[in-house]
């Protein structure tokens, strides 16, 4: 049996991730799941957002899938005990330093992307971000009466690692990678682009380039079609991966895997939606998806991811969709888009 830590969160998380269990259930009848509390729920619960038996539980299973946390009723809270910090803490005791955020156009959701369809239409780009350096987790940071500070620092192994796996990404797509940073402003970009150009004569068959993140931020909106693989610092690769989930139409559709630790970490990137939660109108896919990488990375089942994407994307084409895919034929709730797409998964 495959031990999967599953942490349902707060808000919506709890609805999303019954909808990716069930899918999982169906595909697989070699996982044990084993629920555990983290963010508001454990505040309330237990008085603390990250509990250590949670924590024990992630470091000694194959693979955690997580929902979302946070809401307004834990904002009063100091920071390091909001449950924000714990997701944090989680990424840093993982380990999982590389972060990837697929951002795949649906040519038959064109129309929920706010830019023309002629821009968006075949986008298939995979957002490489560091997830464990930069300025979230280096110091000093430090706030007083007078000033702030936030430091961002990379080491070589940091650097080398992320793009690494960047590279190997890369030469499993349309072998092109863009490095996007600040050189010109920053001596830590400048550390990265040295790197990736030495890192890049062990990869001939994948062509590097470069990008300032100024002009990256212009370009996703302008011409996303041309990339495939970009690889950034962790501050960078927060906003550029919620602007490619923007391309996309909706931050509903968009999986993430932190890879590259002790033991993966499988997310949607978007939060916990306090005020739709209990309603049933919340998106699962994002969830699905992610748990298809799961089972792709941590799991090394290549044939089950496939079925689950194919089966999301047969469902997409069928003209079923979610509360925040506003003009798809059929309207589904929570649960039955959940239904649905595990039904075609064993068909």
């Amino acid at each position: 049996m495959k031990k999967i830590c599953v942490i349902k969160g707060d808000g919506i998380g709890p609805e999303i991730i019954d909808e990716a269990l069930k899918v999982l259930k169906v595909v697989r009848n070699d996982l044990e799941f084993n629920e555990c509390l983290m963010g508001g729920i454990a505040i309330d619960t237990v008085g603390e957002c990250l509990p250590q038996a949670t924590l024990d539980c992630a470091l000694s299973s194959d693979a955690v899938l997580f929902g979302a946390i946070g809401g307004e009723k834990w904002d009063n809270l100091a920071r390091e005990k909001r449950p924000e910090s714990a997701l944090l803490k989680l990424r840093s005791s993982l380990g999982v330093f590389a972060n990837l955020r697929p951002a795949k156009v649906y040519n038959d959701l064109l129309a929920l992307s706010s830019l023309k369809d002629e821009i968006v239409k075949d986008v298939d780009l995979l957002v490489v971000r560091e997830l464990t350096g930069g300025i979230y987790f280096s110091q000093p940071r430090y706030k007083n009466e007078n000033e702030a500070c936030n430091t961002m620092k990379y080491t070589k192994e940091e650097i080398y690692r992320i793009a690494k796996i960047a590279f190997e990404c890369a030469l499993k797509r349309r072998k092109r990678l863009c490095m996007v940073d600040k050189a010109n402003v920053l001596e830590t970009s400048a550390l990265w682009r040295e790197l990736c150009s030495e890192l890049s004569k062990e990869y001939p068959s994948v062509e590097l380039s470069f990008m300032y993140v100024d002009n990256a931020a212009m370009q996703l909106i302008k011409n996303p079609r041309q990339f495939d693989v970009i690889l950034t610092e962790n501050l960078f690769g927060d906003i550029l991966s919620d602007e490619a989930s923007m391309v996309v139409g909706s931050i509903g559709l968009l999986a993430s895997a932190s890879i590259g630790g002790k033991v993966g970490l499988y997310e949607p990137i978007h939060g916990s939606a306090p005020d739709i939660a209990g309603k049933f109108i919340a998106n699962p896919i994002a969830t699905i998806l992610s748990a298809a990488l799961m089972l792709r990375y941590s799991l090394n089942d290549e044939d089950n991811a496939l079925k689950i994407e194919n089966a999301v994307a047969r469902v997409i084409k069928d003209g079923y969709g979610c509360a925040d895919m506003s003009f798809v034929k059929h309207k589904l709730n929570t649960k039955e888009m959940g239904d649905l797409i595990a039904k075609l998964c064993v068909q």
